[in-house]
This record gives structure tokens, C-alpha cells and sequence, in this order.
């Protein structure tokens, strides 16, 4: 999680910045105080010829009003300097409560405002009104933000950095399936392909990937019964395994379409097999069996199962 919010800082801070930047810069204009005083004229009357004296007196009152002018100039230069950057960013830098206000203005529709929103509403929560806090809310939860992020990385070229956050847009929320779709899209750019396997949010990395058989798809017993927590027995002699959780048994045979959920008889679409010495099994079928939801995400071919 450290990662994540290191990752998320850079480019908040990276929005941040840009923004103020480019509205200190309009704000500001040309005034930048560089005025030179009453007496700097471009054009002087000819003046009669004058003592040393007095050509010295003349030469000390010219600076003083130059020295004047530049004060005043500079001055006014540091106020409309002081003045924009306060209205912008209050006392708390770029990366302060205005400054996010700004930036977030400035991307609300675009997928970093998630990302800014979702700062605002946890760091500067205590400041912001009724109002501004529906609608910041109204274009952030946590799993899009985290999406969006995941969107930007990609953007910059880092697909790594990409999918590390997209997982973990997908505990945020392990029933989105859009989740699921953009981490394969992230995938496929890596030319990582097949079928995937999540329960409860977390991939599943077996030796013998998730197979398609008859419209159904099989998936390593041992995936579904240890990231559900379910007693398993295998038996050699019969060639099948028993997976128990919370009251409930799930007896099933290799090759064979009779299967069992306490001792009741159930007629399976596609017999469990054994695939390069792992077992699989129907995943639909055990999941639901054992009180799960199971998902089928199309264009990530990612097999999702989930407790409710």
C-alpha cells in the first residue's frame, strides 16, 4: 500500500503543480514591477551649463529617485506575487487544500480527478463543506480512483507500475468487473494471455492455468478450496476429491459426471479431469456449491469467484 500512495502522490503532486502554475502565470500578467520612478524620463530638457557643484547635488537627487522608483517597483512586484499565489494555494504550497481544489477543476472529467478527489476527501475532509464533499464523492470511490491511476501510469508508459495498481483496484472492490477487463487490457500489452482466476480479489498462480472444456470452465481444485478455506480429501483408490466448508461437502469423481453435495446426487455438464498431474474442476459448479459467487468476465477471459 506504501507504493500506492507514493505512485499516487507523484502525480497528484505532478496535476498539482501544473495547474497552479498556469493560473499563477494569467493571474500575474505583466505586472512585474520593474518601475523606474518619476524622474527616469526618457527625454531631458536641455539643461545651462551648471557648477560641479551643483552637477554633483543633480547626479545625488537622480539616484535617490531611481533607488525610489525601484522600491516601489519591486514592491509592487512582491505583492502581486504574495497576492496570486495565496488566493491559489492558501499557506499549504502546491500541493495544499486550494491548490487540489484548483487542479481538480481543471480535470474533474478527466481520470486524475478521481485520483485528486479521492485526496481531498481523506486529507482535507474536515474543510470541506456539505456540498463540496457530494460532489467530490459523486466522481470518486476508491476502486475507480485507483482505475484512473492505473489509466495514467499506462499513459506514461509504465505498464508495471499500471498493473500493480490495478489489482489493487480490484481488492478495493472484487465485484467490479470492469476491474477485472482493465487489468487484462494491461495484460495483453505485457503479452500475458489466458484465462485468468481470482477469489475474493486475489490471482490465483498455479502451475496448470484455468482450461476451457465443453462451454465450462475448469480450474485447479486446490485455487478454489484453499483461497475459500475448505477442508480437502483426496481419494486415490475412488479418484476423488471432497472439499468441505461451513457445512457443506462437494464430492467429486475424475472423468465421471455424477458428483455430490451432502450425499445429494448432482449430474455435472463436464467431468473433473486431471491436467498435467493437477486436478480441475467445474468452477461454477464447486463455487456455487460451497456458497460462493462466480463471474465470468469476457474480454479478460478471467474467471471470478467471490464470498458474498
Amino acid at each position: 500500500m506504501k507504493k500506492i500512495l507514493s505512485i499516487l502522490a507523484s502525480c497528484v503532486l505532478a496535476v498539482s503543480m501544473m495547474s497552479g502554475a498556469a493560473l499563477a502565470k494569467s493571474e500575474n500578467g505583466n505586472g512585474k514591477g520593474n518601475g523606474n520612478g518619476n524622474g527616469n524620463s526618457n527625454k531631458e530638457a536641455v539643461a545651462p551649463a551648471a557648477t560641479p557643484a551643483a552637477d554633483k547635488a543633480k547626479d545625488k537627487d537622480k539616484e535617490k529617485g531611481n533607488d525610489k522608483g525601484n522600491e516601489k517597483g519591486n514592491e509592487k512586484g512582491k505583492e502581486s506575487v504574495t497576492s496570486v499565489t495565496y488566493d491559489t494555494y492558501g499557506n499549504k504550497g502546491h500541493n495544499g487544500y486550494k491548490g487540489l481544489l484548483n487542479a481538480i477543476e481543471n480535470v474533474k472529467d478527466k481520470p486524475a480527478g478521481a485520483v485528486i478527489a479521492g485526496l481531498l476527501l481523506t486529507k482535507y475532509n474536515t474543510e470541506l463543506t456539505p456540498q463540496k464533499k457530494a460532489e467530490l464523492e459523486a466522481i470518486q470511490d476508491k476502486d475507480a480512483a485507483l482505475t484512473a491511476l492505473a489509466e495514467m501510469l499506462n499513459q506514461q508508459g509504465s505498464v508495471t507500475d499500471a498493473v500493480y495498481v490495478q489489482k489493487e483496484a480490484i481488492l478495493a472492490n472484487v465485484k467490479n468487473l470492469n476491474s477485472y477487463k482493465k487489468l487484462g487490457e494491461l495484460y495483453a500489452q505485457t503479452g500475458q494471455k489466458g484465462i485468468k482466476l481470482y477469489v475474493n480479489g486475489e490471482e490465483s498462480a498455479t502451475e496448470v492455468a484455468p482450461v476451457l472444456k465443453a462451454g465450462n470452465t475448469l480450474v485447479p481444485f486446490k485455487a478454489i478450496a484453499e483461497a475459500l478455506q475448505a477442508e480437502v480429501i483426496w481419494n486415490a483408490k475412488e479418484r476423488s476429491v471432497s472439499m468441505t466448508r461451513e457445512g457443506t461437502t462437494v464430492k467429486l469423481f475424475i472423468d465421471k459426471k455424477t458428483a455430490y453435495v451432502n450425499g445429494q446426487e448432482v449430474i455435472l455438464q463436464v467431468t473433473p479431469a486431471i491436467v498435467k498431474g493437477t486436478t480441475v474442476v467445474p468452477a461454477r459448479f464447486v463455487s456455487e456449491a460451497l456458497k460462493a459467487t462466480v463471474k465470468w468476465e469476457p474480454v479478460s477471459q478471467s474467471v471470478v469467484i467471490y464470498e458474498e
